[in-house]
């Protein structure tokens, strides 16, 4: 994974830009124009039109530019049809700054749309003004944007990996373990734990990678590599399906470019 310098999240709305990216979102899938080449393209529309609708909420800049995001139902700038692609169609389709900022818009109108009234005290909430926040004016109660941590971890011993397959993967499709951590853990001892719980061995060394925001529906991957310690595997039968040691020369289907988890395996097959 690589720092995503063109994106500033914090910065203000700017008010003199010359255009601005829309992601425009369908049931968690982010709608692009097929036309464009090379690739799915995200529209592109004058800012002054975007800043001036009230159903296009403002994400941060990329590239100097403006972002906002908005459901499909309330999109009505576009000159031509736009098409709902999943997120994990995209990888490998775009840069990497532009998506994060994708999995940005679909994290934040999700939490828009789950988020319409208190947990404190039920009543309806506005979006603050100033503050990615949806707001209670009854109890002054402040809700943020959920980041769920998780955990991904490659597993290796020597020349060979330990992949698993999920019930929701293709067949011949394998990827490294992960799950979510759980309260009062740190990110280490969520490694060890899960790695345990879906293939039965112990870990040795970690060593931290990277991370990468994944919005299914709001998750922070964390990325590390592991050292086999010992223990046959044994999965679990619920989660995990198969799991196997393969060679770095003769790898299964496994995740595509752009995926934390492909950072992971590349990486460890470079220094092989």
């Amino acid at each position: 994974m690589v720092d995503t310098g063109p994106m500033d999240l914090s910065a203000p709305e700017p008010g003199d830009a010359d255009q601005g990216w829309v992601f425009v979102i369908h049931d968690q899938q982010l709608c692009v124009d097929t036309e464009q080449h090379p690739g799915p393209g995200i529209p592109r529309l004058p800012a002054f039109l975007l800043r001036g609708h009230p159903d296009y909420r403002f994400l941060g800049l990329l590239h100097g530019e403006p972002c906002y995001v908005c459901r499909q139902t309330d999109h009505e700038l576009a000159d031509r049809p736009l098409y709902p692609m999943s997120l994990r169609q995209l990888l490998g389709q775009m840069d990497e700054a532009l998506f994060t900022m994708a999995a940005r818009a679909l994290q934040v109108l999700s939490w828009r749309t789950n988020h319409r009234f208190c947990s404190r005290c039920g009543h309806a909430t506005e979006a603050h003004p100033t503050e990615l926040a949806m707001l209670c004016p009854a109890c002054d109660y402040r809700q943020y944007p959920r980041i769920t941590p998780c955990i991904i971890a490659l597993v290796t011993d020597g020349d060979h990996a330990l992949l698993g397959h999920s019930a929701r993967f293709p067949e011949g499709f394998y990827s490294c373990l992960a799950g979510f951590m759980e309260a009062g853990e740190t990110a280490e001892q969520a490694v060890r734990r899960e790695v345990m719980e879906e293939s039965g061995v112990t870990l040795g060394a970690l060593r931290y990678f990277s991370s990468q925001s994944w919005p299914f529906p709001h998750s922070l991957m964390l990325g590390f590599h592991a050292e086999y310690a010992g223990g046959e595997i044994r999965i679990d039968d619920d989660e995990i399906t198969d799991a196997r040691w393969f060679h770095h020369r003769e790898l299964p289907d496994i995740p595509p470019p752009g995926s934390i988890a492909r950072s992971l395996i590349d990486h460890w097959r470079a220094g092989r």
